[in-house]
């Protein structure tokens, strides 16, 4: 009887990003629930320099064994000869080709969810898992997902975005936002440069602290209200997961109460919250989520005010996959194991690669088009 040949999965962690370490945590959890009966994988290292490497199981593991991922840094230990040969001569995406049927991308951050290696990965003609390169592209820049949110009638807080060349008046953005206020960089995520800001002396550090990660930053209104996120599923016919609540144990979800604190916040799970709240988050992250030109997965923030009023905050479209992380453990309270989550991830992302590979046959097929 022949034995049915297993799906070559590429997970792709690393990345040049300060998000570089979750990124790590996130592959490692994939790692451990993906159905190996099912998968045989590849593990794609990217270090902070840019440097791609091949690795297995065993040389994965071993990176936190020792304690200390920054091994990975050093890197010769674990390049094969192929990837050796690709570092010499310079990296093409084409190397990917032959080696895996679809691509995990876990890389949080710049260069790994703005729709860099989105682009890299369709140059190579390969499926991936989570949205386009547009879609990326736009949920990585809170400044463009606020304004098309805005122009899709779907209420965010109030916000200013700021580049570092920009001319600015620091009691007029405080007369405007009031206070408290944050202040974000503008391009990144893991709430990694954010500060809240409380008197308008500690304004002019803040962008500073922002401008340390991004030429743009975000100057955005604090909500008074609760914390929900919801996950979504889906390419065009979409699931929405129940809500849960995020309860900072800290002053606001700050990238040491996700990742270093491990009682930063606690959950509620499912969020405490009636029906027609639920309805009302639901229909919005499908709003959201479709305007925003996103695939396959994505966790979606909000803030629920005092008053009802519902506001998107962001969409994050490779979101945390540890075991902590929010976008699995929702979709948890609808029965599906993180196991079935990536199954159902991967199938969205070869149809949707189908998909294309369809269009661009009929493209080449019209009359009109000379060959």
């Amino acid at each position: 009887m022949m034995i049915a040949k297993k799906m070559c999965v590429g997970i792709l962690f690393g990345g040049q990003s300060p998000e570089h370490e979750v990124s790590f945590h996130s592959a490692r959890c994939m790692v451990k629930n993906i159905r190996p009966e099912k998968y045989e994988v590849i593990l794609i290292g990217i270090n902070k320099r840019g440097e791609w490497f091949y690795l297995n199981r065993s040389q994965f593991s071993s990176l936190f064994e020792n304690g200390d991922i920054s091994v990975f840094e050093g890197g010769e230990k674990y390049v094969s000869s192929k990837w050796s040969l690709a570092k010499e001569r310079g990296f093409s995406p084409r190397i990917l080709c032959g080696e895996c049927d679809v691509i995990f991308p876990l890389i949080h951050g710049p260069f790994g969810e703005d729709g860099t290696i989105q682009g890299l990965l369709k140059l190579a003609n390969l499926p991936f898992v989570g949205s386009d390169v547009l879609g990326s592209a736009i949920c990585m820049d809170k400044g463009i997902t606020k304004r098309l949110l805005r122009e899709a009638g779907i209420p965010t807080p109030r916000f200013r975005c700021l580049k570092a060349e920009t001319m600015f008046d620091c009691r007029a953005l405080i007369e405007e936002m009031g206070l408290p206020l944050f202040v974000k960089p503008a391009r990144l995520g893991s709430s990694i440069g954010i500060s809240k800001v409380h008197r308008s002396s500690e304004l002019l550090s803040a962008i500073e602290t922002a401008l340390q990660y991004g030429e743009k930053i975000l100057i955005e209104e604090c909500i008074d209200g609760r914390e929900i996120e919801c996950a979504v599923l889906g390419n065009s016919d979409l699931s929405v997961s129940l809500p849960g609540e995020v309860i900072p144990t800290h002053e606001f979800y700050s990238y040491e109460a996700k990742y270093v604190d491990h009682c930063g916040a606690h959950f509620k799970l499912p969020a405490q919250l009636d029906s027609s709240t639920i309805l009302k988050i639901q229909a919005l992250a499908k709003r959201g989520f479709l305007s925003l030109e996103c695939e396959g997965m994505a966790r979606i923030d909000f803030f629920l005010r005092t008053d009802g009023k519902l506001f998107l905050s962001e969409i994050n479209t490779i979101p945390g996959f540890t075991m902590i992380s929010l976008y699995p453990k929702l979709w948890e309270l609808s029965n599906i194991s993180y196991s079935t989550l990536i199954d159902h991830l991967i199938q969205l992302a070869l149809e949707r690669h189908k998909r294309f590979r369809d269009l661009e046959k009929k493209v080449l097929a019209h009359p009109y088009i000379s060959h």
